[in-house]
């Protein structure tokens, strides 16, 4: 059974240390796991107007059609402010509209979260704001293992991870969240059938 997982980083910076570390997952995922890349770029800021008049962004359209097919998915986040970043939430508050595709893109599909930070507490309290979001739209949040990349400049160097104690770690989180959602996809199958 192939377990598919979408990562989707909260960043549209070019050398965003969340998508370094997106990209370092997909390169450590193991086998079985299939880690699909998504991204936010293209996503216009929430309007219903915009929605009203010309419906839903393709790029919107795309990114909620990825998490529907996904079996699992992880949040890749900055922390902005001490808490989640606006341009992340502002895709996430497209991708539940209109509010009848909540159940199809969120409903009872596992999600993680993590993230990288320059600072020195990584993404903790980015994380800890994403929970109530993820409880409003019907997830399946993971709590198996916290992830939190710290002085994210010493661990990345052109976009790639160079501590490796921080790359096992990684290894292990998404192994682990991986078998949390292979594990619900079986209760799930064995339900049905």
């Amino acid at each position: 059974m192939t377990v598919r997982l979408v990562g989707i980083s909260g960043s549209l910076r070019k050398a965003s240390f969340n998508t370094a570390l997106l990209r370092a997952a997909a390169e450590r995922k193991p086998a079985g796991v299939e880690l699909v890349e998504a991204t936010i770029h293209g996503i216009p800021l929430y309007d219903a107007d915009i929605e009203a008049e010309d419906g839903i962004p393709e790029a919107v359209t795309r990114l909620k059609d990825l998490l529907a097919g996904a079996d699992g998915v992880i949040l890749f986040t900055p922390e902005y402010n001490n808490s989640l970043p606006g341009v992340f939430k502002n895709a996430i508050d497209w991708m539940s509209r209109p509010a009848a595709d909540i159940p199809r893109v969120f409903g009872g599909k596992p999600f993680a979260i993590t993230g990288a930070s320059p600072g020195n507490f990584g993404t903790l309290l980015s994380q800890e704001a994403w929970l109530p979001v993820m409880h409003t739209l019907g997830t399946v949040p993971w709590f198996g293992s916290k992830l939190m990349v710290s002085r994210a400049g010493s661990v990345f160097e052109n976009g790639a991870i160079v501590d490796e104690a921080t790359g096992r770690r990684l290894a292990d989180f998404i192994a682990g969240f991986a078998a949390f959602v292979a594990d619900i996809r079986r209760r799930d199958e064995s339900r049905i059938g």
